[in-house]
Parts: structure tokens; sequence; C-alpha cells
């Protein structure tokens, strides 16, 4: 009976290692939905932002001419 008491201890032991190891490789291997989603979305989020960037760097170049040419129209006033 002791003989086989320690059998399936073992047996029992050594089936959780093997479950618990492959747990752990799954994971490792694959990124999951909200993994995948998140890196979207940050793709997504990077290109409006540098699109945005582009958009504010042209109004202001824009902006800034106005202005010039206002002040130098005020200047040819006087």
């Amino acid at each position: 009976m002791k003989h086989s008491t320690k059998l399936v201890w073992a047996a029992s032991l050594s089936a959780f290692l093997l479950a618990a190891g492959a747990c752990g490789k799954a994971e490792d291997k694959s990124e999951g939905s909200a993994e995948k989603a998140g890196a979207t979305m940050g793709k997504a989020i990077d290109q409006a932002a540098e699109k945005a960037g582009e958009a504010m760097k042209e109004a202001g170049e824009k902006v800034s001419e106005e202005a010039k040419d206002a002040v130098d129209k005020m200047k040819n006033n006087k």
C-alpha cells in the first residue's frame, strides 16, 4: 500500500507540474485580444497625433504670415 500511495502522489505532482508549465508557455507565445486591440489603438493614436501636429504647424505658419502681412499693411497706411 505504501508503494502505491507514493506512486499516486508522484504521478499527481508530475501532472500538476506539466499542467502549470504548459499554462505559462501559451501566454508567452501569443498576445491576447486586449493586447492586440491596445497596440492597434496605440498606432491609431500616434497617427492622429502626428497629423494633428502637422496641421497645427501649418496653421501656425499661416497665422504668422497673415500677421506679418497685417503689420506691413498698417505700416504702409501711415
